[in-house]
């Protein structure tokens, strides 16, 4: 039996969770310091930070200008919910589902909402549904990166230009990470804790001109919870476009997300966020493709996510084993490096295949990922070791 020699090199950081991330590079509470605590959150100093907030992700996400940028409270979830349950019912809707937050808006759609006209278009985790079989004349709900299954669509090309429905899009791991075509995208969201390292509970909600002209012309067969309330009198409340949040947000957290969106800047804007995590994606396919017991769950390269990326355990070994072996195999690896604080919350989302989940995101530093590989490698042996000995 080969051993492997437990690694000296420890990654200086060992936050590789999907979410929240890791803090920017040097990030410290020193940057606390000017937030607004203890002040309203409508007082003009502070809805000036709120704007700002919603000015600079205008600018580094390159959002067009007649769009409108909202602060959603419940982080990307709220986003979403807001968004589904204030526009939809006008038009039939395809929804795709490939991973567990695409079947959620799906089940929200079927089971809450009840919409009769509902097509849910489905792959398995580590595949992307039939994208030619969306109707365009229907809304249309994705997540455009699959955060549980690794999963992301390639590119906005097969989202029709001239669509009648709504292209509704579940971003949260993708934005400052991948590009987004948001002439074809009419609702976008996505959350301050995943790319940027942001802090939880505060989501973001951008609305095309063409989403704004369904919420002033629609009315919805439900009640709207308050928390959802977009429009007033059949029209769009402009302030919430403007830094005056339907719930009480956190100064603290603002300040927290203005020091990332100021570091995006120093890493060279939208362009140099993706570029680090390509490169840090790069990193790990490189190891992934020189070690035998791993691979990546999606099975697509063109379609693999560059930020929340999903392997699983390929050892003939152990994919022999049943079902329940498999799990607690893969679990063993993510168990024994956070005991040895190398990595941590490197295990799969609850719903998803067994495996590992390492997030690659911009906040994550080259290094630490390479000194990561050899733990891997350790783990590995160390678990297979122990299921010799088991067996």
């Amino acid at each position: 039996m080969v051993t492997i020699e437990k690694p000296a090199v420890r990654p200086a950081n060992p936050r590789f969770s999907t979410g929240p991330t890791a803090k920017r590079p040097g990030w410290s509470t020193e940057i606390l310091k000017s937030a607004l605590i203890g002040r309203g959150h409508r007082s003009t100093p502070a809805k000036a930070r709120l704007k700002r907030a919603i000015d600079e992700t205008r600018r580094l996400l390159e959002v067009p200008s007649d769009y409108r940028i909202a602060i959603a409270p419940a982080s990307d979830t709220g986003a979403m919910e807001m968004a589904l349950w204030s526009l939809l019912g006008a038009r039939g809707v395809d929804v795709l589902a490939w991973e567990s937050f695409g079947i959620g808006w799906a089940n929200d759609v079927v089971k809450e909402l009840k919409l009769a006209d509902v097509r849910v278009i489905e792959a398995a985790y580590g595949a992307l549904p039939d994208l030619g079989r969306v109707d365009f004349s229907r809304d249309v709900i994705f997540t455009w990166n699959g955060t549980t299954s690794g999963v992301r669509v390639p590119n906005g090309d097969w989202i029709a230009a001239d669509r009648a429905g709504l292209t509704i899009c579940d971003a949260t791991s993708a934005a400052f990470a991948q590009p987004l075509p948001f002439d074809k995208l009419d609702v976008v969201t996505f959350s301050w804790q995943k790319v940027l390292g942001g802090e939880a509970q505060h989501g973001m909600l951008v609305l095309s001109p063409r989403a704004v002209a369904r919420l002033e012309s629609h009315k919805p067969a439900w009640p709207l919870p308050k928390l959802f309330r977009l429009t007033k009198g059949g029209k769009i409340v402009e302030g919430i476009f403007a830094g005056e949040c339907i719930n009480t947000p956190s100064l603290l957290c603002v300040e927290d997300y203005l020091d990332a969106l100021a570091w995006a800047d120093s890493v060279g804007g939208l362009k140099g966020l993706i570029k680090r995590a390509d490169t840090n994606t790069a990193l790990l396919s490189d190891w992934v493709n020189r070690t035998d017991w791993v691979d990546f769950l999606a099975v697509d390269a063109a379609t693999r996510s560059n930020t929340s990326v999903c392997l699983v355990v390929v050892d003939p070994d152990v994919r022999k084993l049943d079902a329940g072996a498999q799990a607690a195999f893969a679990k063993s690896i993510s168990d024994i490096l956070e005991a040895e604080a190398v990595a941590f919350d490197i295990a799969p989302h609850r719903d998803a295949p067994p495996g590992l989940r390492i997030w690659c995101g911009a906040t994550v530093e080259p290094e630490g990922l390479r000194a990561l590989f050899p733990w891997l490698d350790w783990a590995y042996a160390t678990a297979k070791a122990g299921l010799r000995k088991a067996a």
